[in-house]
This record gives structure tokens, C-alpha cells and sequence, in this order.
């Protein structure tokens, strides 16, 4: 039974001509997917509108040749046949009575078509990948009379492919922003100078799309405001109820699409009330809301009037049926590692930590809800409750079969109980909580933990099918990316494992060199909790800045500015490549020259190496008595928590099927 608390957000809301059944609104967010796979995306955005979202709109959508980001597969509206292709997804929403929203994009480098992009002045286009095609046109006044008629003629191609809500895009950096920047916008016409010069062209958009539409579908707006700087809200007023709907942010990326290590649920409520005080219109906004309670308290306060959400949808597409039915406990909640935005920036579909069906609704035919049941039940044994342990106990449980899950330790996680221990990593523990919840509600899921597994105990078992889940270790090698053979030590002691900080081990050293060859996130947090443990610690990588990769989940900035804070010493585009007691020697990656600086201690992140010995066991002593014995997770091949948990699901799926995966895997699209 539902929490009468969260009645709130089951009240429909009327927006311009069209009405929402609820407050749960999926905002634009890119997949990866695009024009590129609109039955892949068209499949995913109908098992959200399945899920209970109220709104599911897509991601950015270009309304013209000259606008064509092409490497992060954005959606498009430039002629019939992409009329065709968002129809699909607009029929998958429609078929579970939800509302299809499109966020109508425009600016940006043009790296698809390689026409000119646009721009407001003769400077370098600010886009990523920009400097492959060079600086963008300065527009003139025919440039901007065209942007308007190709977003009107987007605006109607977008009625005709069934979009109830149909969006004006004036934030995240692109061609209206620069208009609205006063630091950027150096026009001298009527498109430049006073606030009400630089509004003019998102008013006159917001004007001619309610013409576009012909009152067959609301209009939103997408914009910023942020409680530091004034002129938003002065540029907000002057617009505060020409649109249907507000879809309202921050201006700093950084803080609305913020990994959990910096940014917490909700943070920016304050800047979104206030412009929603403004206007009689209604605002919706995001914030990674995970929790009902503060969904409904912020709708009840006044402070928005629906629930944005890009990440959480992705974790839980489910998440409105849940509250709705009263298992809030079921929730799969974002952990905002920010994989999602990862995978899309890479150029490759959206994945997910919390999710592994995120996706593979169409190419595999996942559900995040139903796991179906196995042609054949069998009984399996999966020897480690790490994230594959857990995501594959759980599946093979859902789909019929009898499943021991033995941890050697007390606590199980694996290493997502140890990383989530350090600095900012703390919701990371929601990976083992929800599927240790999850299990503890199947009766075919035994849990055994402290058993440690040897092979001889498995044989006893009898049990059909055995999933190694055993994991990995952080190496003393320190083979790396850039160190294909590690480096030279002499003076023992100097050398120790990662695995000694994961599992809190009191170090005997003053001054501790992390050696970052792995680039994403570990090699950060261990020095900072390090230097909270009191240690001065330098932070050397080969790459040109620490967590390198974190570029892609938008914590590069982030991360280097708490290990600035933290007065941890960073030494970029260095390899260690020799060590003797008391001192490292390192090896500038660009010019070769060498230096040597005292340390007490190398802790080197670099490479995992796989617990094999239980599975080389099994596989030279199985006389065939276990009918299959897999590898899952880090144990096949060390990677990320969200491969990890997409490993265990994988396998839970196959097995005891029929299905053929490689042939899955090889679908294509084929849509015109």
C-alpha cells in the first residue's frame, strides 16, 4: 500500500494542452543511441513509460543538417524518415499512457555533415572535438532568420511524429547560452547589449513554436538559474510564463550531472524555487532524487512542481510503480557514478552500474523487472558474493533455479563493501544492499557466508552448475598502461598492494606515492584517505592529469580539485620506473628526463589480477560431474563494478537457455 505521504506525486498535472497522469518526469538525457538505434532507444524509453514516468522525453535532437554532433548519436528531426524513427518512440511511451517529450538542439560542433557550425562571434567553437573542423561561422542576421524557420519546421516534424511536449533549449553551453552570456555575447544589434537584446531570440523560439504546434502540443523550456548570479533570474523574468512548462537547472554542469563523491541528492533545490516563485507556469527540475520522502517534500513545499530525473530512471526505470505500490524498499537507486554519462560520451550505448538491462531492452530482449524462467531448473553454486556474485544469484533465483552463494568473508560486497568505504563512495554500497534485499526475499537463494570454498567441498555438492565470482586483487607488479613491464625495485618493503588501503591496513609510513597507471577513480580516493589518515602523499600518473578517465563520467575537475584541498602533491605525465628504499625514480612520459624524490612507501594502482586457483581447480578435477563451470565478473576479466554486475546478469540469463547470445549481440537496426 502506498505511503499517503507520497499521494503528492501521483496528482496529474496539466501542462499547456496536454495533461500528465503524475509528477514523475523523465527530462532529456542522452543514451548513445540516437538515429543511430531508434529501436534500441525507442525500446528502452517504453519500458520507462512501462516503469510509471508520467513524461519521457528523448535526448537532444538536432534539428538540422547544420547542426550534427555525430559522434554521441544525438536523435534528429530533419526530415520524414526521422519522423519515422521518433514515432517509434512515441508509440512506446503512448502504449503505457505516458506523454513523448523532445528537447529540440541546436549548436554545438558540426562534425557529421562538416558544414560550418554557428556561432556568435569569430572565435573557437567551446564543443568538444571542435578543432577538427575549426572555428564556427560568425552568424549574421539571415543565419539566425534560418535557425528559427529549421526550429519551427523541427517543431511540426516533431507533432507529426506524436511528441506531446515539445522543448526550447536555451542552457548546457550550447548557441543559446552564448546569447545569453553577457562575457560572450558581443553583438551590437538586437540580439546583443541589454539582457532584453539577448533574451530576444529564445522568446521569439518559445512564440513561433507555440505557432509550430498549433496547440497539439506544449511548449517547455530549458534553462538555467543559479541563486549566485542575479541576471539569470532578471533573464528568467522576462520570460517567466511565455512557456507551458520550465524545465529549469543550474549553469554549472559540474553540480546538476555531479557524481555522488561531490554532489548530493537534491542540491540545488534552492535555485530552482526561487525562479519558481516567478512564474505561474510549472517548473520541473532535477537533483538525482532517489528518496520519496524528498520527492514529495519538495513538490509540497512549492519548491518544484515535478520530479526530474535523467540518472535515476536509468538505475530504476520502475521506480514511480514502486512508490506507487509501496516498495520504496525495491528502489534501484542511482549511485550517480556516472557510468551512464560515460558510455554516451564514448559514443556507445547508455550502461549502468545498478542497471545491467539498461540498453539491452531490444538487442537482448532484458527486462529490468522480469528475469523470465529458465527452460530447465537447475541447482548452482556461486562462490562469491561480490557485485557478480550478487547480480547473478539474484537472476538465477528469479528465474527458478536452486542457488548456494557462498563469501569467504563475514560481510559480503566484495569490493564494492571495501571501495565504498572511502572518501565519497559511501551510496556506491546501494550496488550490495538492494541485491543483498533482493535476495533475502527469494527462498531458492541459500546464503553462506564464511565459506571459504575449496573444490573438493564443491564436488560434494553435486550441484549442476558451478559460477566462479572470486574476484581480483589490486597487483605489487606495477605493470600497467604505460608500464608494460613494471618497474625495477631493490630494498624490500618499498612496494605495497593497493589492497592494503581497501582493507584498512595501518601503514608504517610518513610520506606514501601512489603510483596511478589505472586512471580512473581508485588511485584519488586512496590518497585522500591516505592524507585523512595523516599520511603526506604524492600522486604520480603517466597521464596528463589523475583520473584521467573520469573526464568521461564528469569528475576529472572534481576529483583534482579535492586532491588539491586535500594538499596531496601531483606529479603528471611521470612514470615510476625504479624504486630502492627511501626514494622513487621517475620518467617524464614527453621528454624521457628523469628525477628521484624521497617517499617511504609505493602503493601502485595498475593492474588486477584474477582469482583463478578454486576455477583452474575445478576445470583440471571435474570429471564431468559439474555439468558447466564459468568465470564471472572480475575473476573472468577485471573491469568496472558496472561490468562486474552486467557479467553476473549475463550469465544468469544463459543459463539453462537456449538463447543465442552471439547472434543477439550481432542484430542490427535495419530501420529504413
Amino acid at each position: 500500500m502506498r505511503d499517503p505521504r507520497h499521494d503528492i506525486l501521483f496528482e496529474p498535472i496539466k501542462i499547456g494542452p496536454v495533461t500528465t497522469k503524475n509528477r514523475f518526469y523523465q527530462v532529456p538525457h542522452c543514451t548513445g543511441m540516437g538515429w543511430r538505434r531508434p529501436r534500441s532507444l525507442a525500446a528502452m524509453r517504453g519500458v520507462k513509460a512501462e516503469g510509471g514516468w508520467g513524461v519521457v522525453c528523448t535526448e537532444y535532437c538536432s534539428i538540422h543538417p547544420a547542426f550534427d554532433a555525430d559522434s554521441f548519436a544525438q536523435a534528429a528531426l530533419w526530415d520524414d524518415n526521422d519522423i519515422r524513427a521518433n514515432g517509434l518512440m512515441c508509440d512506446a511511451v503512448h502504449e503505457h499512457g505516458a506523454l513523448a517529450g523532445v528537447e529540440l538542439w541546436f549548436g554545438g560542433a558540426n562534425l557529421g555533415t562538416r558544414l560550418p557550425s554557428l556561432g556568435l562571434r569569430n572565435s573557437p567553437n567551446r564543443e568538444g572535438g571542435a578543432s577538427i573542423q575549426g572555428q564556427p561561422r560568425k552568424m549574421d542576421k539571415q543565419d539566425i532568420r534560418n535557425l528559427r524557420h529549421w526550429h519551427a519546421d523541427a517543431a511540426k516534424r516533431a507533432v507529426k511524429a506524436g511528441f506531446d511536449i515539445v522543448y526550447v533549449y536555451a542552457t548546457h553551453g550550447y548557441l543559446m547560452s552564448d546569447f545569453l552570456d553577457t562575457s560572450f555575447n558581443n553583438r551590437t544589434d538586437e540580439y546583443g547589449g541589454s539582457l532584453k537584446n539577448r533574451t530576444r531570440i529564445v522568446r521569439e523560439l518559445i512564440e513561433e513554436t507555440f505557432d509550430a504546434v498549433a496547440g497539439k502540443a506544449a511548449v517547455a523550456t530549458r534553462f538555467s538559474v543559479e541563486l549566485t548570479d542575479p541576471e539569470t533570474y532578471d533573464a528568467f523574468a522576462q520570460m517567466a510564463d511565455m512557456p507551458d512548462l520550465w524545465d529549469l537547472t543550474v549553469p554549472d554542469y559540474g553540480v546538476e550531472m555531479g557524481a555522488s563523491r561531490f554532489v548530493k541528492e537534491a542540491s540545488f533545490v534552492d535555485s530552482i524555487a526561487h525562479a519558481k516563485s516567478m512564474t505561474s507556469k510549472p517548473v520541473v527540475a532535477v537533483g538525482r532524487f532517489t528518496s520519496p520522502d524528498t520527492m514529495a517534500e519538495v513538490i509540497k513545499n512549492g519548491h518544484q512542481d515535478m520530479i526530474g530525473a535523467a540518472r535515476p530512471s536509468i538505475a530504476d526505470p520502475f521506480l514511480p510503480t514502486k512508490i506507487s505500490e509501496g516498495r520504496s524498499e525495491d528502489i534501484r537507486e542511482c549511485i550517480g557514478c556516472n557510468i551512464c554519462y560515460a558510455q554516451d560520451s564514448l559514443g556507445v550505448p547508455v550502461r549502468c552500474t545498478q542497471n545491467p538491462t539498461m540498453g539491452e531492452e531490444w538487442r537482448l530482449g532484458w527486462h529490468p523487472e522480469r528475469a523470465g524462467r529458465s527452460e530447465n531448473s537447475a541447482s548452482v553454486l556461486v562462490v562469491g558474493a561480490g557485485p557478480a556474485g550478487l547480480e547473478a544469484a539474484r537472476v538465477l533465483g528469479e528465474r527458478g533455479h536452486k542457488v548456494m552463494l557462498a563469501e569467504a568473508e563475514r560481510t559480503l560486497g566484495g569490493r564494492v563493501t571495501r571501495e565504498s568505504r572511502l572518501p565519497g563512495l559511501a551510496e556506491w554500497a546501494r550496488v550490495r544492499d538492494w541485491r543483498v534485499g533482493q535476495i533475502e526475499k527469494l527462498d531458492s537463494v541459500k546464503v553462506f557466508p564464511e565459506s571459504r570454498m575449496k573444490a573438493e567441498d564443491i564436488f560434494e555438492l553435486n550441484v549442476d552448475h558451478v559460477l566462479v565470482a572470486t574476484g581480483s586483487k589490486w597487483a605489487e607488479d606495477t605493470i600497467g598502461r604505460h608500464s608494460v613491464n613494471g618497474f625495477e625495485t631493490s630494498g624490500p618493503g618499498m612496494v605495497l598492494g593497493a589492497e592494503a588501503v581497501l582493507s584498512g591496513q595501518v601503514l608504517n609510513a610518513d610520506h606514501v606515492v601512489i603510483y596511478d597507471d589505472d586512471h580512473y577513480y581508485l588511485g584519488s580516493v586512496m590518497a585522500l584517505e591516505l592524507r585523512k589518515k595523516g599520511h603526506a602523499v604524492t600522486l604520480v600518473t603517466p597521464a596528463g592529469r589523475p583520473c584521467e578517465f573520469g573526464f568521461y563520467t564528469d569528475e576529472m575537475y572534481s576529483s583534482n580539485a579535492r586532491l588539491f584541498e586535500a594538499g596531496v602533491k601531483i606529479v603528471a605525465n611521470h612514470l615510476i620506473v625504479g624504486a630502492e628504499r627511501g626514494a622513487a625514480t621517475t620518467e617524464c612520459v614527453i621528454t624521457g628526463a628523469r628525477g628521484r624524490f624521497e617517499c617511504d612507501l609505493i602503493i601502485p594502482v595498475t593492474r588486477r589480477i584474477p582469482f583463478l586457483d578454486l576455477y583452474d581447480d575445478l576445470m583440471h578435477k571435474n570429471d564431468g560431474s559439474i555439468r558447466s563451470i564459468n568465470k564471472i565478473g572480475d575473476a573472468e576479466a577485471p573491469g568496472t563494478i558496472a561490468t562486474a554486475v552486467y557479467s553476473g546478469h549475463r550469465y544468469a540469463m544463459t543459463l539453462e537457455s537456449d538463447f543465442d547470445l552471439t547472434s543477439a549481440y550481432s542484430k542490427r537496426e535495419n530501420f529504413f
